[in-house]
Formats: structure tokens, C-alpha cells, sequence
């Protein structure tokens, strides 16, 4: 167990008090013999300097109301009298000047010097941490919370074993209670945890990003993180840590990387080349946590060209080609979507990568999403309708307004209209089967969906070819007619009234879309001044006019 002292009683069963009292009687045996040193004067000002702190430390630290209670109290007072007992041995041995050697005992000293920083360290963080004060909960939150914010303090005190079992312990803990972890942790507990993230240890330093990786992904202490400089370490792991750091670091990145603050920082602190060899040689878990990160930074627009130049594209459209799980290439047909926004430099850089290829192999999958639909669109304006047609573009934009979620939908009809340019591309698009898919996108429930359908049929339709794939499908009139309706929500009612118009030279369009209520809408859409409205108007007016003088 322990070291016998004077009494007899070992410092391991000694109270609190007991401990206290035993501190304080030393500290003024060893300050006399340290003055009465004549050798290592130097050294030894500054361990009496450290020695004539501790009585005030101590103090401070009995004043607590329930210092008693708490078991870190005696550890900490069992140190301190440890290393004072080491002061009064090293003092006698050079007051007898009994020592192996000059060089040996310098170093014995300034061993000493950094045990009486690290208690005096310790025991002031230990009155600052809070622990101490856990014995004022209610008796049934104390247990947990108090084992909790226990080991929170010992990540800040003592020697680095006792670090490396806390966080061990906390690691456990969190297994079983993450939710009461993260109720009890605080800035300075996250500052502890810097330190350790930056530990010469690597098993350290893994367990100490897992438990970062925890407090991260719940999103409950995300400005600490930031703040507290854990992005450095962060970033070195995601270069040379181990599998299980490298891989805890980079889902810490990719949770922390929504933010585009620290997107940005992330940027500044050289983490898009790390994370892109992890994109190129990862395993299938740290792959797609890469990408999923580097799909956030570039959401930030002014760090876009920084990503190109480091390479991105090429490695995003080689993810879509070659990615191990389905969840990367989503990340990836997503950061090509940002990338390509709003720079046509980058575009071309797309284009000149074969993204466009890539892009659209990767839209054959059962259900395609809206990103890759996306990126397509914004594309599309660079490239012939040759180049396009080589890679089945029609036939996959099928498929995707067939079977892609509604978000990829609605970035198909609008891709749609982005190509439609010419009537020769409008009059493909017919042939290709679109038509009818758009007119049952105007039954969607989303406004949106349908504003960009109607969009897309409005552009179509002037291409006499197409109208009579219109005229075909009983839906067409009375899907646009519902879209007539005059209320400010509706933003697709100018492209129903370009369409109707466009239709109504057939007579039995224009009896259709009187029978389904045309006119009513199109005097409200008159009055508000709808470009079309009243032109439509009138012709229906007239239609119908002509049908009742003819049947008297």
C-alpha cells in the first residue's frame, strides 16, 4: 500500500483531513532545509519559490465546504506531500553533500521542479473544474454526474497514466451514458481534451479522438471544438494517425465541416490534401466520411478554386466511377453539383474530365438523386448536343424523371429547360418520352416541382412536333388548367397560360380546357395582368361564343 510516515499510519488509509494536516507539517520542513542548501543555489530559489505556494494552494483547497468528499482531494494532497517528503530527501542529501554525482542530482532537481509545478497545477485546476461542488446534487444525480465530472477532471491532473486510465474509463462510460457525458461536459473539459488529442502516446491519442468524435457528432459542443484549437490535431491524425484515429478524426472533421466557418478553417489549416488521399486510397468507411466532409467545404464557394487546384475533381469523378459505397459517390456527385454552381472555369474542368460521363453512368442506379441531376444541369449550356446524345442522355433523363427521387425530378425538368435551345434539341427531347412524365409532375404536391414542369412544357410545346404528343395525353389540359389557379403560391400559372395558348388552336383542346373551368382562372389571371391571360382569354370567349351560335 503506501509509504509509512511518521505516525505510522500509511498515506493511502489517511482522511482527507488527515492528509491535509500531514501536507502541512511538512512544507515548513522542507522550506528550512532547502534555505540551508549552498549548492544548485539556482535551483534550488526555485523550488523554495514553488514550496512557499503550496501552503496558500492548500488552503484554498480545504476551504471547499465539501473537500472531505471527494476522493481527488486526497490524491491530490497525497502528491503533494510525496513530492515535498522528495524535497526534504534531496535536501539533506545535498546538505550532507552525500549525492552520486553533480549531474545526476541537477537532474534529480529538475525532476523535482516539474513535480511541484504539476501539484501545484493540479490542485488549483482541481478547485476549478467544479467536481468538488457535485456533493450539493441531489443524491440520485450525484453518483452519475459526479463519476462523470471526476473523470473529466482527471484528464486535466496528474501524470499521464493516470490521464491515459481516464480516458479509457470515459471512453467506457460513454458507451453506456453518451447522454450524460455530454450534459456534463464543459469548456475547460474540452480544452483537456486538446491537450491529450496532441499526447506522444498513439493509444492516447485514439482514445481521446473517439471520445471527440462523440462529443462532435452530437453537435452539443461544436464552437468549443473550434475554438479550443482542435482542428490542428484533428488534421494531423487524418494524415499519420492510426485506422481507428484516422478514422474518428475524419468523422469529427465531417460533422464539424457543416459549419462553414469551420469549412473554411479546415481549408486554412491544410486539411483538403488529407482528406483527398483519403479519397484515393481509403477504406470504404473513411472514404466516405472524406468525401462527405469535402462536400461541405465545397458548399463554401470562395474555397472552391483552392479544392480545385489541390485536385478534387479529378478524385470526386474517379469516386463516382470507382467509389466503394453507394454513400461516396452520393458525396461525391454532390461536391461536383457545388463545385460547378457558379465558376465556368471549373465547369470546363468538370467537362474536360469526362464528368459528364461519369455523371450520367452514375444516374443508371435505381433511384437516382437530385445532385447528380444537378451538376448535370449545370453543365449542360457547355457542351453540343452531340456530345450529349454519345452518352445516352435522353434515355437516362427518362430514367430519372421515371424512377429519381422528386428533388432529381424536378433537377431533370430543369436541365430540360436549360437544353432546350434549339428546336432540333426540343423536338429529341419529345421523341425521348419526356412529355408525359413532366405532364404528371404538374400533379406533384410540391410548388416547386410543378413551377419547373410547366417550365419545361412551356419550352417544349412551341415545337409543332410535340404538340401532338400534348394533344395524346388526356392529362395534359386538365393538369395545366389546375395550374391556372390565381393564388400568389402558385408561380407556375404563366408557364400553364404559355402552354394553354400554344394549345388552344386545336378545338378540342380549347373545349377541354373551358369544360374544366379555364375561364374563370384566366379573368382573375387577366386582372392581375398574367402575360397571356387575357389573349387566351378572349380566344376562349370567342370559342365558346361560335359553339352557341351553332347549336341554335
Amino acid at each position: 500500500m503506501g509509504e509509512g510516515i511518521g505516525n505510522g499510519v500509511s498515506i493511502d488509509v489517511r482522511s482527507a483531513e488527515e492528509s491535509l494536516s500531514y501536507a502541512r507539517e511538512l512544507v515548513p520542513m522542507a522550506l528550512v532545509k532547502a534555505r540551508e542548501v549552498k549548492g544548485f543555489l539556482s535551483r534550488w530559489k526555485m523550488i523554495v519559490s514553488k514550496l512557499e505556494q503550496i501552503p496558500s494552494c492548500l488552503s484554498d483547497l480545504s476551504s471547499h465546504p465539501f473537500f472531505s468528499k471527494n476522493g481527488l482531494c486526497k490524491e491530490q494532497l497525497q502528491a503533494v506531500s510525496m513530492t515535498v517528503k522528495e524535497a526534504i530527501e534531496l535536501a539533506d542529501l545535498c546538505l550532507k553533500e552525500k549525492y552520486a554525482g553533480k549531474l545526476k542530482m541537477q537532474s534529480d532537481l529538475d525532476a523535482l521542479l516539474g513535480k511541484l509545478d504539476l501539484n501545484l497545477r493540479d490542485v488549483r485546476l482541481l478547485i476549478k473544474t467544479g467536481v468538488l461542488g457535485e456533493a450539493t446534487l441531489p443524491e440520485l444525480e450525484t453518483a452519475g454526474r459526479c463519476r462523470i465530472k471526476e473523470l473529466f477532471a482527471r484528464l486535466q491532473i496528474g501524470h499521464l497514466e493516470a490521464k491515459h486510465k481516464a480516458v479509457d474509463t470515459l471512453v467506457e462510460v460513454m458507451k453506456e451514458d453518451e447522454k450524460s457525458v455530454l450534459s456534463v461536459i464543459g469548456r475547460s473539459n474540452v480544452a483537456a481534451l486538446v491537450q491529450l488529442l496532441t499526447a506522444t502516446s498513439p493509444r492516447i491519442r485514439e482514445k481521446t479522438v473517439t471520445v471527440i468524435c462523440s462529443i462532435a457528432e452530437s453537435g452539443s459542443c461544436e464552437s468549443w471544438l473550434v475554438s479550443e484549437g482542435f482542428l490542428p490535431p484533428l488534421i494531423r491524425l487524418v494524415e499519420s494517425g492510426s485506422t481507428v484515429g484516422k478514422e474518428k478524426a475524419t468523422i469529427s472533421l465531417q460533422r464539424l465541416s457543416m459549419n462553414e466557418e469551420t469549412a473554411r478553417a479546415i481549408v486554412g489549416h491544410g486539411g483538403v490534401r488529407p482528406l483527398i488521399e483519403i479519397c484515393q486510397i481509403g477504406d470504404s468507411v473513411l472514404q466516405t466520411a472524406a468525401a462527405s466532409t469535402l462536400k461541405n467545404i465545397s458548399a463554401v464557394p470562395e474555397v472552391r478554386q483552392i479544392l480545385a487546384e489541390e485536385g478534387i475533381i479529378k478524385v470526386m469523378i474517379n469516386l463516382l466511377d470507382c467509389g466503394i459505397l453507394l454513400g461516396s459517390k452520393e458525396h461525391a456527385a454532390e461536391c461536383l453539383q457545388n463545385l460547378t454552381a457558379s465558376n465556368e472555369n471549373l465547369r470546363r474542368s468538370v467537362i474536360s474530365e469526362n464528368g459528364i460521363r461519369s455523371l450520367l453512368v452514375y444516374l443508371d442506379g435505381p433511384l437516382p438523386q437530385e445532385p447528380a441531376v444537378a451538376a448535370l444541369r449545370n453543365l449542360v449550356s457547355l457542351v453540343t448536343t452531340d456530345v450529349l446524345m454519345s452518352h445516352d442522355f435522353l434515355p437516362r433523363l427518362v430514367h430519372v424523371l421515371k424512377s429519381g427521387s422528386l428533388g432529381a425530378q424536378q433537377a431533370a425538368a430543369s436541365t430540360i429547360c436549360r437544353v432546350c435551345t434549339s428546336s432540333e434539341m426540343k423536338k429529341l427531347v419529345g421523341e425521348s418520352g419526356c412529355i408525359t412524365l413532366l405532364v404528371r409532375m404538374l400533379e406533384a404536391k410540391s410548388n416547386s416541382a410543378r413551377e419547373v414542369a410547366a417550365q419545361a412544357l412551356s419550352s417544349l410545346v412551341t415545337v409543332s412536333h410535340n404538340c401532338r404528343e400534348y394533344k395524346k395525353d388526356d392529362k395534359t389540359v386538365p393538369n395545366l388548367v389546375q395550374l391556372l389557379d390565381p393564388s400568389p403560391q402558385n408561380t407556375a400559372k404563366k408557364y400553364a397560360v404559355s402552354c394553354l395558348s400554344s394549345l388552344s388552336s386545336s378545338k378540342k383542346c380549347k373545349k377541354l380546357m373551358i369544360s374544366y373551368g379555364s375561364i374563370g382562372y384566366l379573368k382573375k389571371l387577366s386582372e392581375m395582368e398574367t402575360p397571356g391571360a387575357k389573349k387566351l382569354l378572349e380566344r376562349l370567349e370567342r370559342g365558346k361564343l361560335r359553339s352557341l351560335f351553332v347549336r341554335k
